[in-house]
């Protein structure tokens, strides 16, 4: 122990409070010993010491401890004058830390850091980035107009840096000198100009800050670097993405059309009078067609997607508003999961998270029924992340889940959270008035709460019953009478008020209860809360229009009482009843047009109110904004622009190197064509040929170090090492082939692979492939490459031709390259069998260990899909094959089978609506034109499941009207596909699945078989599985891939001891890998 006042070197070095011996200094802290008024000037005196000795190491640690009081909140202003004299220090680490210190300070003090200017100007000079980006950040944070130039020139300088991260700095010093002299806005956004089009990471993100914060309506800016933003968003640091995603979709809603203009039109359409025009509307649908979303619109929406699975909730939530404010009704749908991922943060997140999807689904209800149990409260929830739950669960209620969100909201109705159970009485209140089939139920069951014993409850309970009993009042007199029983026992003033407006309203029904409870009211109506003294008035003025002989006194004696009370809005209202009702006592001298119509004013009828969801009105803020949260338009808020009807020319997104290609054409053309380039190409094409035999000629001198790069090469090369790297290569290569002979099967096979991959460019666009990585410098390539390729299809007839192209080099490459053409397989329908995308074939080639099995059983049961008696004599049975489905891979092959149970012939049978949620698709089964009664017939219906267990809806049309509504949902075991791999591929991947990926089962041998060989057939009927062979007798292993995805599923069933079974289930998709588990769980303990 150290003795009091006395501290060692090494704890004087790691403290960053005062020193113990500066007592007075202590003593001054404290507001009792009258420091606040007393200047002590021996404060921080040792930090002052240290920083003005000559060792850098009592520097170093005077400056550790001052930014260690920074960093923690404390007071360090009085230390900037012996601060910055060591901006001059040469030590590297004290500089850092006083350029750190003086980006703190330096807006306060101002006059001593401009003593410092020429100390940073030279600073900016440095060898280190650093202190470059350092001294850049000093200078834009002082906050004097004198020296804006000195600032402007730092800036200049810094955006042309040759380090990242002082362009970065460049980037961030931007807006604070926009800030402080607006009138340098032009030359800062030629600085923009610049780093916008950087193509480093580090500086994209800090670039569009800028340009948001400096000029975001420059739209024009953005255009030639839009498909570079898309292509690095995956790869800039996490808040820039959220920055570039944000202003993105500013940008997509200024540059392309509504992709959901067809939805919106329906809606309107089902709005139009009944007896409109046909003729007009049809003429007028063709004009709002959605046209086809735009190659740069897809790239947006595709290049985001993987961003879905940041662990940063703001990138996700980002990502998420761009689908909701941009992408097509079908693909919005893939970001709920992600958004339902976030719901396990903290609570703040929640809380933001749950405010989006509350107003999602008000528009998307589809989106989020799939996780209902998601929102389903919890007890350690706080009050406003249930009240934000019960909103969402109230959104997504429908016929189908109406019955499990009455039963989750019955529970709540007994928590102690009063706000809660409150909110879960609305909550109840809302489904019965959206969905008229519970409407009774929920009235009953709220009118079973009024003999609760919390009053609160009750009072709730009175008010939602209120607003129920408005759409039907004449079917529940019952209720409005046990409502009346309640006024001498309810005391919230709310539910008070709601009974006596119930009495005054339906008075007509109880006509013997209502003059009572007014009597009661007017004996305690100078007792009551205000907004009960007015319903209680409104009451006799009801009673004593419809019953006067009983209640004429009481509502005189009531308006009376009224006249004197000392809130002015009562006594103003009571001075209007009277004149209305007794116009004679008011002194109007007899009858008034309004005594008249007095009847007509207060019991006319009142529509039942529509209850509607408080986040409805939330959509003119964008999704995930602090005005959307707060549903109020804060400073600095941007509107989210509308749709243009018309899009603006795509060529403005067009990176212009097309010219420069042409200019540097001419220097390739010094050379006579050769006699064999002239019998290959036609006379036409001869400024072809001479440009690719100078190519060939320059650089036959490097021929060797061009073997050499190809046989470095792989079968992953982009489209723009092709168009380098082909060209030039392809002529020298003929010659030394020349006198070899032709070999035409191979010349076929190069001119497919030429003809794929211009199929491939041409659909890369459209299919939103995850394998497209073109860059922005490619696409100006592919017409010269394109115009190139053509002429070589009409000189396939000659042989000279032939051997010219099997370029041997290039049909060895091939071998490495994925096949894109048809491949004759029986199992797979030989030709019939649509051409293989590149996506999925260069999934197949990341994973060569992984091939694809047939099926070792394949099921017999049927099962019914539509019931011969809800058709009217059609019965359809369905069977999951287990083949292929020679449409696509990626569906599930259905055998259906059709037999007409009727004594008529049915005809025209075939699929209606389809389901347009999601990435579920189905291929449909040829319609069938006539089926007899007594016959049956067989087809084959392809569902593409998109890896979920959700069922399929969709209708069969019969005779081409009769619409029969059917839902066909897959097992789990049918929706992977039976695939082979090594015991040890086996093994790595099943290391690499642990963890959540993981699903484990313990079980005892059944009665039936007694070893893991009696259970394999077991597990192989169940699901589509192939066998893996294994050394371990006492383990077996199975393996398999999703249909949709391509996922891995791995399955071992391990014997143990006592006769016990270990049951292991390893997928990436945790919800297949869960169910399939508790499927094949089941099979084995039968």
């Amino acid at each position: 122990m150290y003795a009091p006042g006395v501290n060692s070197s090494t704890n004087l070095s790691y403290n960053n409070d005062r020193p113990p011996s500066a007592e007075a200094v202590e003593m001054a802290s404290d507001p009792a010993s009258g420091g606040f008024f007393n200047s002590d000037y021996k404060k921080h005196d040792d930090l002052k010491q240290m920083l003005d000795s000559n060792k850098d190491n009592l520097k170093l640690e005077a400056m550790k401890r001052i930014i260690g009081m920074v960093a923690k909140g404390r007071e360090a202003s009085d230390l900037f004058p012996a601060v910055v004299k060591n901006v001059v220090s040469k030590n590297i680490e004290v500089k850092k830390l006083v350029y750190v210190y003086l980006v703190r300070y330096a807006e306060e003090q101002q006059d001593l850091a401009l003593l410092s200017i020429s100390t940073f100007q030279r600073a900016l000079k440095d060898p280190n980035q650093l202190i470059r980006a350092s001294a850049l950040r000093v200078l834009s944070s002082i906050r004097v107009t004198m020296i804006v130039p000195i600032v402007m020139l730092a800036i200049k300088d810094a955006a042309a840096d040759m380090s990242p991260y002082v362009r970065k700095t460049a980037a961030h010093a931007i807006p604070k000198l926009y800030s402080l002299d607006q009138d340098q806005k032009e030359e800062l956004i030629q600085v923009l100009e610049k780093l916008l089009s950087d193509k480093t990471t580090l500086v994209v993100g800090s670039a569009v800050m800028a340009f948001e914060e400096v000029c975001p309506d420059r739209i024009d800016l953005i255009h030639k670097n839009f498909r570079k933003l898309c292509s690095l968003l995956v790869d800039v640091d996490e808040w820039g993405q959220v920055v570039i995603i944000n202003m993105l979709t500013r940008y997509a809603r200024t540059q392309f059309t509504d992709p959901n203009v067809n939805e919106i039109d329906e809606e309107e359409e089902n709005k139009r009078p009944f007896y409109e025009d046909e003729d007009d509307g049809d003429e007028s649908q063709p004009e709002k067609r959605a046209p086809s979303l735009d190659p740069d619109h897809r790239l947006l929406l595709r290049s985001a997607k993987p961003l879905l699975q940041s662990r940063n909730a703001a990138v996700v939530l980002s990502v998420a508003q761009l689908y909701h404010h941009t992408a097509p009704k079908s693909e919005v749908n893939q970001v709920s999961k992600a958004m339902i991922r976030l719901l396990r943060s903290h609570r703040e997140v929640q809380d933001i998270v749950l405010t989006s999807i509350a107003a999602i689904a008000t528009r998307r209800k589809s989106m989020f029924e799939p996780f209902l149990k998601s929102f389903f409260v919890r007890t350690s929830d706080a009050t406003h992340i249930k009240l934000l739950k019960l909103e969402i669960l109230t959104s997504l209620a429908s016929d189908s889940n109406v019955g499990i969100i009455l039963r989750e909201l019955q529970t709540y109705v007994a928590a102690h959270d009063p706000p809660f159970v409150a909110a879960a009485i609305q909550a109840i209140g809302r489904c019965a008035s959206n969905i008229k089939e519970v409407t009774d139920t929920c009235l009953n069951g709220l009118v079973s709460l009024l003999s609760n014993k919390d009053q609160a409850v009750v009072a709730e309970s009175v008010v939602v019953i209120k607003k129920l009993l408005q759409t039907q009042p004449s079917a529940h007199r019952e209720i409005i009478i046990q409502m009346a029983k309640l006024v001498d026992n309810v005391s919230v003033p709310q539910a008070r008020a709601s009974i006596l407006w119930l009495l005054g309203e339906y008075s007509e029904r109880v006509p013997k209860i209502a003059p009572d409870v007014l009597r009661k009211m007017a004996k305690s109506f100078t007792n009551e809360e205000d907004i009960v003294k007015l319903q209680v008035m409104t009451l006799a003025v009801k009673l004593c229009l419809t019953n006067p002989k009983q209640t004429k006194l009481l509502c005189q004696y009531v308006l009376q009482l009224a006249k004197y009370d000392q809130n002015y809005d009562l006594r103003d209202r009571a001075r209007f009843l009277r004149h209305i009702v007794f116009p004679g006592d008011a002194g109007a001298g007899g009858a008034t047009r309004l005594s008249k119509q007095a009847k007509k004013i207060f019991l006319a009828p009142k529509p039942a109110p529509v209850p509607e969801s408080q986040f409805k009105d939330r959509e003119q803020f964008q999704l995930g904004s602090l005005s959307h949260y707060i549903n109020t338009k804060t400073n600095g808020y941007q509107e989210l622009p509308s749709f243009p009807l018309e899009a603006p020319d795509p060529k403005a997104r067009d990176v212009e190197t097309a010219p420069e290609i042409a200019e540097e054409a001419p220097l390739f053309t010094k050379k006579v064509s050769s006699k064999n380039k002239a019998s290959f190409y036609s006379d036409s094409e001869s400024p072809d040929d001479e440009s690719e035999e100078n190519s060939s000629d320059e650089e036959d001198d490097d021929e060797e170090e061009e073997e050499q790069s190809n046989s470095e090469k792989d079968g992953e090369e982009s489209d723009t090492e092709d168009e380098e790297s082909s060209e030039p290569e392809e002529a020298p290569k003929v010659k030394k082939i020349e006198s070899s002979k032709a070999k035409p099967k191979k010349e076929v096979v190069l001119d497919e692979s030429d003809n794929d991959e211009e199929s491939e460019e041409s659909s890369s666009s459209e299919s939103g492939s995850e394998s497209d990585t073109e860059d922005d410098s490619s696409e100006p390539e592919k017409a010269p490459r394109k115009a190139a390729a053509k002429p070589v299809k009409p000189s396939t007839t000659s042989t000279p031709a032939k051997s010219k192209k099997s370029n041997l080099d290039l049909l060895l490459e091939l071998d490495d390259v994925p096949a894109f053409t048809p491949v004759m397989t029986p199992s797979l329908g030989g030709f019939l069998t649509p051409m293989t995308t590149p996506s999925t074939a260069v999934k197949t080639q990341l994973f060569p260990d992984i091939q694809p099995a047939s099926a070792v059983i394949s099921p017999k049961s049927t099962s019914e899909l539509l019931n011969k008696i809800n058709s009217g004599g059609l019965e359809i049975k369905y069977r999951f094959t287990r083949a292929p489905h020679l449409y696509s891979q990626s569906m599930t092959s259905v055998e259906l089978t059709f037999h007409n149970h009727s004594p008529e012939e049915l005809t025209n049978i075939r699929i209606g609506d389809r389901p347009t949620s999601g990435d579920i698709s189905i291929h449909e089964f040829a319609a069938i034109s006539a089926l007899l009664p007594g016959s049956s017939i067989m087809g084959t219906l392809g569902v593409d499941f998109a890896d979920s267990t959700q069922p399929v809806n969709f209708e069969i049309l019969i005779d081409g009207e009769k619409s029969c509504p059917v839902a066909l949902k897959a097992p789990v075991g049918e929706l992977i596909r039976a695939a082979t791999m090594s015991e040890e591929h086996f093994l790595k991947q099943q290391n690499n699945l642990r963890g959540m990926h993981e699903n484990n089962a313990k079980f005892s041998f059944p009665k039936s078989c007694q070893d893991l060989r009696g259970l394999s057939n077991r597990i192989l009927t169940t699901a589509n599985l192939g066998p893996i062979s294994s050394s371990d007798s006492t383990t077996l292993r199975f393996a398999a891939q999703t249909l949709s995805s391509r996922s891995i599923v791995l399955v071992s069933l391990q014997s143990g001891d006592n006769q016990n079974v270990n049951l292991t289930v390893n997928c990436e998709k945790m919800v297949i890998g869960s169910m399939l588990i508790t499927q094949l769980k089941a099979c084995l303990t039968d």
